[in-house]
């Protein structure tokens, strides 16, 4: 690391913690968030996947205003430190950074990995969603929309990071193919900012408002990405009033609710928050053993019962966390050839319990001190 990088990162971190307060600062970065500066790129790290999901989902915005501040020409990446974490089972490649006219644009880590084996993620239908009272309602608006495309839209929906709005989307953009929607888009926020940035500078805009315009169906995931893109706001803006005005479908999923997505206008929210709005939030005990017993038959791993049972009670995460436990009980199984027991299993997962203890208690904390420190 050279001398300016050494001294940047202090003033990075500074600069955040000034912007988001010394309280939250300390407890969602200090020690657990790592700023790294090479290669015209800003990379935000963690260790847990739990401090990164929230961090990117909670702080983004404010991480990139202070990199945009103080290094306008970098990208910034959000991913987990790979040097100091352990290799998951089925991990993705992570997309090139964008970077757009001199802004800084952030680039995710890919967060759905596919729960089979394979390179790709498989095609989900509708009905291989796991409906609990979690997701109830945003499931039930997406069958009325693949039953009749245009009557509920825009359909919105919104939920933490890893709740299942990625899958809802897949599942809601395969059944509308099966059911003959033939001019159907999916596609994250990232790459539409990208596509139409591209389209900008090479005076191709005339060709991409055809291809998202003259649709059936367009789905974009992780909205809130838009917030701060005025250029892109308005572009989305004009695309929402086009499909509605024609009466296409169009869906959308973020982090956050409607009145949340600050930066957008009156005009854009307005338009939202005319559609269906749903919620979607982590799955509860009963929709998390649905979700582990159709995984261990995905991954066609023979886990028995009382061990699903226990990995349902004690792992209180989304289906990515589910699929890595059942990995790592199963693992551990035939590395140490004996049966997979539930002695066994609560042996293999007893860091993953205690470290799910430990972010309920930290959830408890940072809502203790927002109340006292706004």
């Amino acid at each position: 690391m050279s001398r300016h990088d050494k001294e940047i990162v202090p003033a990075l971190r500074a600069a955040l913690a000034e912007r988001i307060g010394e309280k939250r600062f300390a407890l969602w970065f200090g020690t657990r968030i790592q700023f790294q500066v090479a290669e015209q790129t800003v990379r935000v790290t963690a260790t847990e996947r739990f401090f990164l999901d929230r961090v990117r989902s909670q702080f983004r915005n404010e991480v990139l205003a202070v990199c945009l501040e103080l290094l306008p020409d970098h990208a910034v990446e959000f991913q987990l430190d790979s040097a100091r974490v352990a290799p998951r089972h089925n991990s993705a490649a992570t997309p090139a950074p964008v970077k757009a006219g001199g802004r800084v644009a952030a680039r995710e880590e890919s967060p759905k990995p596919a729960p089979v084996a394979g390179s790709q993620r498989p095609r989900v239908k509708l009905e291989d969603f796991v409906v609990g009272d979690c997701n109830r309602l945003a499931y039930t608006g997406a069958q009325t929309l693949v039953r009749r495309p245009g009557q509920v839209s825009p359909f919105f929906v919104y939920g933490p990071t890893g709740c299942g709005k990625t899958v809802l989307l897949d599942g809601i953009a395969t059944s509308s193919r099966l059911r003959g929607l033939r001019r159907v888009i999916s596609l994250s926020a990232e790459h539409f900012t990208s596509l139409f940035l591209e389209a900008l500078q090479g005076s191709g805009l005339p060709s991409f408002r055809r291809k998202y315009r003259d649709v059936e169906l367009l789905l974009i995931d992780d909205l809130q990405f838009f917030c701060g893109k005025r250029a892109t706001i308005v572009e989305l803006l004009h695309t929402v009033d086009s499909l509605l005005r024609d009466g296409r479908q169009l869906v959308l999923a973020a982090d956050r609710s409607p009145a949340e997505l600050t930066g957008f206008g009156d005009e854009l929210v307005a338009r939202i928050s005319g559609g269906l709005v749903c919620g979607i939030e982590y799955p509860d005990e009963i929709t998390r053993l649905s979700i582990v017993r159709r995984l261990n038959k995905q991954l066609g791993l023979a886990v028995p019962e009382p061990v699903l049972q226990y990995v349902a009670q004690q792992v209180a995460g989304d289906a990515r966390q589910l699929a890595g436990a059942l990995n790592r009980v199963h693992a551990t199984s035939e590395a140490l050839a004996r049966p997979l027991t539930l002695a066994l299993a609560e042996t293999a997962l007893a860091d993953i319990v205690r470290s799910t203890r430990r972010i309920v208690r930290l959830t408890d904390i940072e809502s203790a001190v927002c109340d006292v420190f706004g």
